[in-house]
């Protein structure tokens, strides 16, 4: 308990003393004055009633009623209102990432069931309680695929999200892993072949927009890791059926809001042989003492539950809250519903890319889902003048490229009036 008592005065004195300060007051002196309260000049308190009027003031100033075509892995969806009103119930609600699940059975069958909804989507037969994002994800499995290999070498495409890409390479570079990129990944079937790789991490779609062609043979030595978006894989090919060995994704796009970049929710998918070596937990179904449907923890591989060294990963905790959105959302919508958003998202990005074209632009993609990359003469000052006409045209990408988003959000009105203005 002595580590929690504040520290006495000759305790003080001694600490002082060996920094050469004789007083709290020198010690202070250091601090830049600006930092000090009396130099901050703050106003007088303001009463709660005050507070919220001139919080509302300064809200007032965002500007919220853009027409949004952004994306490159974070997407404006509609969410259902039903959705935080189920999720922020009391039965549900926490300030707290769940750690010990296993107190709520409630909180563990919402874990068993996004489990089975992103194996039923992505044609896994296993499914982790998620990790922090899709980032996290690509480089949580990429040490997957160098576990069950064995090998320290990886083949990355270049097409993957650079802020994924990003994250590989510093794990990579901690854990003594060889990154090497890819520009194309249909010409890397002779050294998925040669058995040197652990593993070839792509995404489908692409963070370009477009819809790898994979060739992939299916004999090859090196696993194949697939980054996902999530809407997509309601309609496209799922990823087990063109080779993947492990899939990864983020769920931010069922009912989870933008929220200035989080919270989001990362996945890891594979098969059942590989899931002894897959970071996090799995939740598992069972009957209890009374033959009543009971829930559990079945494989709990982080370092609270097991010996450090054996860990498959200490940065695994689950995304409970946003993982819960996404059970609801998947939930309300079902098959027919998350069908139906992918097709609109789909249908509205080639009805702009068409109009665009017909104006005499080039889109730069043959085959795309929901997102393409648009070649314009000047990138920023095309984003420039369509945001000053109300409209977030798309993420710069380079000089002459932006990549345009379209979702089932997007109205007839708002593609009719980014053609006009482009």
């Amino acid at each position: 308990m002595n580590n929690f008592k504040a520290n006495s005065n000759s305790v003080i004195k001694e600490m002082l003393s060996s920094i050469g300060e004789t007083s709290l007051d020198g010690l202070y002196s250091m601090v830049d004055k600006k930092a000090l309260m009396d130099e901050l000049k703050l106003p007088e308190g303001l009463s709660e009633l005050e507070t919220q009027k001139k919080v509302k003031a300064i809200a007032n100033q965002n500007k919220t009623d853009y027409a949004c075509f952004l994306g490159g892995g974070s997407y404006q969806r509609f969410i259902p209102a039903a959705i935080s009103q189920i999720s922020s119930r009391f039965e549900f609600n926490t300030a707290y990432t769940p750690y010990q699940p296993e107190i709520s059975q409630g909180t563990l069958q919402v874990i068993y069931e996004f489990q089975s909804m992103i194996c039923d989507l992505t044609g896994m037969e296993v499914c982790n309680a998620s990790v922090y994002d899709a980032g996290n994800a690509c480089a949580e499995a990429m040490l997957m695929a160098v576990r069950i290999s064995g090998k320290n070498k990886v083949l990355v495409s270049e097409a993957l999200n650079p802020q994924y890409i990003e994250v590989v390479k510093t794990y990579a570079n901690a854990g003594n892993v060889e990154v090497e990129m890819v520009p194309d990944i249909n010409t890397v079937n002779e050294k998925m072949l040669s058995g040197d790789y652990a593993g070839l991490i792509i995404q489908n779609p692409n963070f370009y927009g477009s819809l790898e062609e994979i060739n992939i043979e299916k004999h090859q030595k090196t696993m194949l890791i697939a980054c996902v978006e999530m809407t997509s894989t309601a309609v496209l090919k799922k990823p087990n059926e063109y080779g993947a060995d492990i899939v990864v994704g983020d769920v931010q796009s069922f009912g989870n809001s933008v929220c200035f970049g989080g919270p989001y929710a990362g996945f890891i998918a594979t098969l059942d042989k590989y899931k002894r070596q897959m970071p996090g937990r799995i939740v598992g179904r069972t009957l209890d003492a009374d033959g009543k449907q009971a829930f559990t923890l079945t494989l709990q591989a982080r370092e609270q539950h097991i010996r450090r060294e054996k860990a498959t990963s200490n940065i695994c905790s689950n995304q409970g809250l946003a993982i819960l959105n996404s059970v609801v959302y998947l939930s309300l919508l079902g098959k027919k519903g998350i069908e139906q958003v992918a097709y609109l998202s789909a249908k509205n990005a080639h009805k702009l890319a068409d109009g665009l074209i017909k104006k005499g632009y080039k889109i730069e993609n043959k085959d795309f889902f929901n997102e393409f990359i648009l070649e314009v003469k000047d990138a920023k000052s095309f984003i420039s003048n369509m945001k000053q006409n109300g409209i977030l045209a798309g993420l710069y990408i380079s000089d002459n490229k932006v990549l345009v988003c379209t979702t089932e959000v997007n109205t007839d009105e708002e593609i009719k009036r980014y053609i006009e203005l482009a």
